[in-house]
């Protein structure tokens, strides 16, 4: 298909900000001192370019670093726009990887003057990204949404964020430096939700923004487009919409220029674990798993990483030669998720740590289905039983209960957590085996790695 810009006129992409490897930012915004600023890994800086150039996410700022958002047209703005997405490869940034065109084109069809919902709430305990991109660009994320916006004639565009959080005060910043300089043709909100783990998925969100709970609806047919109330609701990822500012500012093949033709473009990456800097790297998409763990300097040697969050996979320390794009992952039983990385290391034991967050998951439960409800808890009362070694059949008690939870959920939720422990049974199928035979682990009183878990 050929590629397009929405105006001709365009600046020179952004430069590399540097090039340097190695190096990451600090899990605090960065602002009045509390952290040092995120840092890009093994290639370009794009989305944080501007900040790493003028260390600020002012507008002015942005605009200089940027250039002016080339709008689109009046007529066929949203066909257009589809155009440039599906050209680039963008794919969502939130956790599915779906094509961004496919979601765009499902609403137009679906009548109504929509809205458009900036997914920020990183209910994700091991994620920073999206907090990270709204402190550092919040200008992208907004450009993002506004060209949504205005190709669909969207009536409003509301950013969630989490209540937990202080990102707020940089989105509504952002959104009066906006108003100041221009009017747009739809209401530009900022919604707290709840700051919970479920709270994050698309179906909350416009559940909530309804009137509703905070919880994940049933979705037999998730090509359907949400609504809330009787509006047609679009929602995309903070980091997707700041992709999408960067393409049509730039084209296409810019985009594609970095990245892996899989997966084009960088991505942000949050780090932890037994790293001696833990926080935000932007990669290209492609870069090495060993690359992208280096940048953030492991303190110990690594036993495994754990892909995709509290709802992903483990992979084992030999799968570091792992291209970082979802379908490379995927061949080696990784999940890229929300973009997130916790390093393990080889002293310590995966399948407590896997306990610690099926305890955590259990206690994230929307409470909507019996498989969350009682299933999770078991899971986590088996894993448990296993790493204390005082329960022979535990193993296989496991294994039966995984089977009866996967897939009967009433949203994805515990489908996460039985991957993540099945992944866990086969990285550590060592440990599982020994636990089994009445050894039990002796780092299940240490502390953990993980992230706002700590000791058990």
């Amino acid at each position: 298909m050929p590629s397009a810009t929405l105006d001709p006129t365009r600046p020179e992409p952004p430069s590399d900000g540097g090039g340097a490897r190695g190096g990451t930012g600090a899990r605090a915004a960065p602002d009045g001192g509390r952290g040092a600023p995120p840092r890009h890994g093994a290639g370009r800086a794009r989305l944080l370019s501007c900040w790493h150039a003028q260390r600020s996410g002012a507008l002015a700022a942005h605009l200089d670093h940027h250039g002016p958002l080339p709008l689109p047209p009046a007529q066929g703005g949203a066909a257009r726009l589809g155009t440039l997405m599906e050209a680039a490869g963008l794919a969502g940034r939130g956790g599915a990887s779906f094509p961004s065109a496919r979601k765009l084109a499902a609403l137009r069809s679906a009548g109504g003057r929509p809205s458009v919902v900036v997914n920020a709430m990183e209910g994700e305990p091991a994620s920073d990204k999206d907090r990270t991109l709204l402190w550092c660009a919040p200008h992208l994320v907004l450009d993002g949404a506004e060209l949504v916006a205005r190709a669909l004639g969207a009536g409003r565009v509301v950013v969630c964020v989490p209540d937990d959080s202080d990102v707020d005060r940089a989105v509504a910043a952002a959104a009066a430096e906006r108003a100041g300089a221009w009017r747009a043709p739809f209401a530009l909100e900022v919604a707290t939700l709840p700051g919970r783990y479920v709270a994050g998925e698309e179906s909350a969100l416009v559940s909530h923004l309804s009137g509703g709970p905070s919880a994940p609806a049933w979705r037999p047919d998730k090509g359907a487009p949400l609504r809330i109330g009787r509006s047609p609701a679009l929602v995309h990822n903070a980091e997707t919409l700041a992709q999408l500012a960067l393409i049509a500012r730039y084209g296409p093949e810019a985009f594609r220029a970095a990245g892996h033709p899989d997966a084009p473009g960088t991505t942000l990456v949050t780090v932890s674990g037994a790293v001696a800097h833990p926080g935000v790297l932007e990669v290209a998409s492609g870069t090495p798993l060993g690359d992208i763990v280096a940048c953030a300097r492991p303190v110990d040697a690594v036993g495994a990483v754990l892909t995709g969050g509290f709802g992903g996979a483990w992979v084992p320390a030999t799968a570091m030669g792992t291209p970082y794009t979802p379908q490379a992952l995927a061949g080696v039983g990784g999940v890229a998720g929300a973009g997130v990385l916790v390093v393990l290391p080889a002293r310590a034991c995966g399948l407590a740590e896997t306990a610690r967050i099926a305890r955590y998951m259990a206690g994230e439960s929307a409470g909507q289905c019996g498989p969350c409800v009682f299933g999770l808890p078991a899971v986590a009362d088996d894993l448990d039983e296993l790493v204390a070694g005082t329960s022979p059949a535990a193993a296989a008690r496991l294994a039966s209960r995984l089977r009866s939870v996967d897939g009967r959920g009433a949203c994805r939720h515990p489908d996460g957590v039985t991957r993540l422990v099945r992944s866990a049974l086969g990285v550590f199928a060592a440990d599982a085996e020994a636990h089994r035979r009445g050894r039990p682990c002796p780092q299940r009183g240490a502390p953990s790695v993980l992230p706002g878990l700590g000791a058990p």
